[in-house]
């Protein structure tokens, strides 16, 4: 019988029958499978542990929700609850394409994005101000959580929040786009310890893909002011004039600004800012707050001032 002679791993493969192709195949959907089992495993694992140092949190620290008073289940330097988040939404419906003013409607057209009348009667210094959502329920607490209860971590939530609405703005561009909180007065911010509208911006800045330029110093107020709730329109401008200025007018000269502040009322504080930045030289004025109070709620808040004095 004549032996055969393999001269090659190739014919050793042909003469017991394995095909190559076969083999690699095989290993291959076993290493897939191992790879999704791997990653299976993991998530679940995250997923057990994640649930577990909730489980833990809730039971070691035990708190309820600032907002909503439910007990929180999950871990976190915020203390609202994750259904208290997700009822913060972004405003709905036909907005003013300069203040962010909701324009009331009754006919069932869609209508094209427009000025609202008062922004067709008096153009404000500023070129457009946007807002994410209505200062109302969830929003309007969590604001407050910052500003009067000092929960700082509600600043990068609220941050995350105010830079979806960025796209509505030109683009941000690095040499150009000026950045300025609303300022607080000096004994205002030792009081507090900190000026929301900073931390709100630099929360919202982090997550843009373009660094844009911060300045908290070339904007000052330079007077104090009283608290503006409960303040007709009237009220608020005289209150405000001549509380705002510029310190570094080299600064702002032939730049667009984006002022950000955490709440726009009636727009006073930020006309009376874009009106001063504008006179400074800046080009443009754009503005962009966490929250904007309607003209529906603006009359329901004035209505609990009154009630409360």
């Amino acid at each position: 019988m004549q032996e055969a002679v393999f001269s090659s791993s190739v014919d050793e493969a042909r003469a017991t029958g394995i095909d190559r192709a076969s083999v690699g195949a095989t290993v291959a959907a076993w290493f897939s499978r191992t790879t999704l089992a791997r990653t299976t495993f993991a998530k679940l694992t995250f997923t057990a542990t994640r649930s577990l140092a909730d489980t833990a949190f809730s039971l070691l620290f035990p708190a309820d929700c600032r907002i909503c008073g439910e007990p929180l289940v999950q871990a976190s330097r915020l203390p609202v609850c994750q259904s208290c988040r997700d009822s913060v939404l972004p405003i709905q419906g036909n907005l003013c394409t300069i203040c962010g003013e909701r324009i009331v409607t009754f006919s069932r057209i869609e209508l094209e994005p427009e000025p609202c009348g008062m922004c067709r009667r008096a153009l404000p210094a500023y070129s457009r101000a946007i807002a994410y959502g209505a200062f109302e329920s969830a929003l309007r607490e969590t604001v407050h959580l910052l500003k009067y209860d000092r929960v700082l971590p509600a600043a990068d939530f609220l941050g995350a929040k105010l830079s979806t609405t960025f796209s509505q703005l030109p683009p941000l561009e690095e040499k150009r786009w000026l950045v300025i909180p609303v300022p607080l007065h000096t004994r205002k911010l030792r009081q507090r310890g900190f000026n929301q509208s900073d931390l709100i911006a630099r929360a919202a800045l982090k997550r843009q893909p373009v660094a844009a330029n911060l300045n908290t110093k070339c904007l000052v107020r330079q007077r104090e002011t009283v608290p503006q709730a409960g303040l007709t329109r009237h009220q608020r401008r005289q209150n405000i004039r001549g509380a705002f200025a510029v310190s570094d007018a080299e600064a702002v000269r032939g730049r667009d600004i984006l002022l950000i502040d955490d709440v726009f009322t009636t727009g006073t504080t930020i006309s009376e800012c874009a009106r001063v930045l504008r006179g400074a030289g800046a080009a443009t004025v754009y503005a962009a707050t966490v929250a904007r109070a309607l003209k529906a709620d603006r009359i329901g808040m004035q209505r609990e001032v009154r009630e409360a004095a």
